[in-house]
């Protein structure tokens, strides 16, 4: 009795992820695009604290190695890895992004991300924006803040120059006694609290399996 006791308070007092943290909007004429090779570009990170903060400003060795200046990077490497391991379309190498990405001013805007697309012969290009990046306070079975985590993917298409696929994924972690209909997600994540990587991790292969299920139904 004190088993099953214990087995329910850990239901309970467990963590989840919401219902509604990731939602997709997409091109009504994608199965006319013919995407089947995709560059990962590096994202960026939308805070205002990670803007200069006067011209010609560089941040101190301390504040680069804050996890949030080094969370465009995760989702870069978490955006690669992800889409690389599933089959039915084409991933631009990374060294291949980055020997092109030094040829390349580096100006704002589309007509950069579409001649980086362009020089590895790419259909799309995805990248994206950190808006939130805040990691967990205590450990994974006690957490005394949650880990906290928003970040927004967009596919353009290369010809083009639109978007042909939007993603915001939107999360702060919560325990299953604030939001019992999670409940769920136990079985794929178990019982614990996730650090801001990892539930960037999950809002990604989340994303990304969306992204493909599309894009491949609409190659076959």
């Amino acid at each position: 009795m004190l088993r099953i006791l214990g087995l329910l308070l850990a239901v309970v007092t467990g963590c989840s992820f919401g219902p509604g943290n990731l939602q997709t909007s997409r091109s009504t004429d994608l199965e006319k695009r013919r995407i089947r090779r995709i560059a990962v570009l590096p994202p960026e990170m939308a805070s205002e604290e990670q803007k200069p903060k006067a011209p010609f400003t560089s941040p101190s060795p301390a504040r680069t190695k804050t996890p949030e200046r080094q969370a465009p990077e995760l989702l870069a490497n978490l955006i690669y890895s992800t889409m690389a391991s599933m089959p039915n379309w084409q991933i631009v190498s990374e060294s291949e992004i980055r020997e092109i990405e030094q040829g390349v001013p580096h100006t704002n805007g589309v007509a950069r991300i579409r001649k980086l697309g362009q020089l590895v012969y790419a259909d799309a290009v995805i990248t994206g924006r950190v808006q939130r990046y805040r990691e967990r306070v205590g450990d994974e079975w006690g957490a005394k803040s949650p880990a906290s985590v928003a970040f927004v993917l967009d596919v353009i298409d290369v010809r083009r120059g639109d978007i042909i696929w939007s993603a915001r994924f939107d999360e702060t972690q919560k325990s299953l006694s604030e939001n019992i209909f999670a409940i769920g997600d136990i079985s794929q994540r178990g019982v614990r609290w996730l650090s801001a990587a990892q539930l960037t991790q999950a809002g990604v292969k989340k994303a990304v399996s969306q992204l493909h299920e599309l894009l491949v139904r609409s190659s076959s």
